[in-house]
């Protein structure tokens, strides 16, 4: 199992450790509910340094970005991010990643799921015909989230850009804690806003960027937070995960994600994503409340009322915020719509829950 460059500072927090994707993760510090507050409210810190990070250079750089990804990253121009995915053959999903345009045409970085690295590497690597320039820098790059509303007050004074203005999907660089080359970033998977700092690991550079983010933070009630709250987060804004929500075998129009699928250009099964789309899906990723009392988990059956399977759930949580169980599912198209009733089958007993829209409220 590996470690992160701050696994040694969890452990002396007393964080609950577990395997996530090859890594020693933390899961939780104080609790998830209390952390999942903490987000919600103020700011925390959280250690996503099991992330990947590709860099693709040189005049072809964008050229194989286009063809293999679902976004159109033309219209990127420098410090500027994207969310997209990378289609496989059959109109399925390989990852979902972010494209951060380091500099327009010539150099991007490409962020993927931890438990996906090789797997993206060997498939974007497959397309690449024209010599493009292609570096994994994941072993050496850390990755901080810092997520709040209050994240990016508080990172302030550590850094001699402006960050508090920053806006969404877009990036800057420049020195942080007295470490330079730190590209700071306002994106998150927590919707609730704050920044995700990426800087190579070198001359103690994470102990002293974490260090820095608690001194400055700390006394303002900045708490470091595991991924078990990263998932109820997530969650709570319909935010899809890798290998629960999308998968190899869910298309992005299925998904909800039509609105990063542009057909203005090539790419891997665009074809095939036409013909769905033009047919009409069969069926569709919806979120779902808890009507009666029970928790929706992954892989529950979904049933109607008269008890035939239209689907399955895909994720599934009692929501910190909402106070209410709440999940995402996949059902057949003619249950797809808000306020449909639908219905969990938990042990083998139907529990009745409702579609609503998304994010959750």
């Amino acid at each position: 199992m590996k470690n992160t460059p701050f696994t040694e500072k969890h452990l002396a927090l007393g964080a609950k450790m577990a395997p996530f994707a090859g890594y020693n993760m933390p899961i939780s510090y104080s609790g998830i509910n209390d952390e999942h507050a903490a987000v919600r409210k103020n700011a925390g810190v959280f250690d996503v340094s099991h992330m990947g990070e590709f860099i693709l250079k040189g005049e072809n750089a964008l050229d194989l970005i286009q063809r293999v990804t679902s976004n159109d990253a033309s219209k990127l121009t420098e410090g500027q991010a994207q969310y997209s995915c990378l289609p496989n053959e059959t109109g399925g999903i390989v990852d979902d990643l972010i494209v951060y345009c380091l500099e327009k045409d010539k150099a991007y970085m490409l962020v993927v799921n931890a438990s996906n690295i090789e797997k993206d590497w060997n498939w974007i690597s497959g397309f690449n015909t024209k010599g493009v320039e292609m570096h994994n820098i994941s072993d050496k790059t850390c990755l901080l989230a810092i997520q709040g509303p209050n994240a990016t007050k508080m990172l302030q004074p550590l850094v001699d850009t402006d960050i508090m203005n920053l806006k969404y999907y877009t990036f800057t660089k420049g020195k942080f804690a007295g470490v330079d080359n730190v590209l700071i970033s306002a994106t998150g998977y927590t919707g609730a806003g704050g920044v995700e700092i990426y800087f190579e690991e070198k001359d103690g550079a994470a102990q002293k960027i974490w260090d820095a983010i608690f001194e400055a933070g700390g006394p303002q009630g900045l708490k470091p937070i595991g991924l078990g709250a990263r998932d109820t987060l997530r969650l709570e804004m319909g935010y899809c995960l890798y290998g629960n929500d999308i998968d190899d075998t869910t298309s992005p129009l299925e998904a909800g994600l039509a609105w990063i699928t542009k057909f203005t250009k090539d790419f891997t099964a665009k074809e095939i994503l036409q013909q769905q789309k033009a047919a009409g899906i069969t069926r569709k990723l919806v979120g779902f409340e808890m009507v009666d009392r029970g928790i929706p988990r992954h892989d529950y059956l979904i049933k109607d009322e008269s008890g035939n399977t239209i689907g399955k759930v895909t994720s599934g949580t009692q929501a910190p915020s909402l106070g209410k169980a709440i999940g995402l599912g996949y059902v057949e198209m003619g249950y797809a719509g808000l306020d449909n009733d639908i219905y969990i089958d938990i042990r083998n007993t139907p529990v009745k829950a409702k579609v609503v829209k998304l994010p959750f409220q």
